[in-house]
């Protein structure tokens, strides 16, 4: 996930945004990133956002919904290293 706030937090504590499978645990994701981007990784921290409630306006009346919850799980690599997300591109 490349959002500011995420890309504020690369700078400072080497940290990086991925949204993930709900099922997926931590020992999974640090081995998934690892593997993928060839780093060493410290810590991983994971969150579940709740998906919003939505409501709007349709020609029968009002439409309530639900947006999708995610996983979100924020990883701190080891120091001096990155992933260089816009090298390929």
């Amino acid at each position: 996930m490349v959002t500011e706030k995420s890309t504020k937090s690369v700078d400072k504590l080497s940290r990086y945004a991925f949204r993930v499978e709900k099922t997926a645990n931590k020992l999974e994701i640090k081995k998934s990133v690892e593997a993928t981007y060839n780093v060493q990784v410290v810590q991983v921290n994971t969150t579940v956002t709740v998906g919003k409630k939505k409501v709007r306006q349709t020609k029968k009346g009002v439409g309530i919904g639900m947006k999708p919850s995610y996983k979100k799980a924020y990883v701190t690599l080891k120091k001096g290293e990155v992933i260089d997300f816009y090298g390929n591109v």
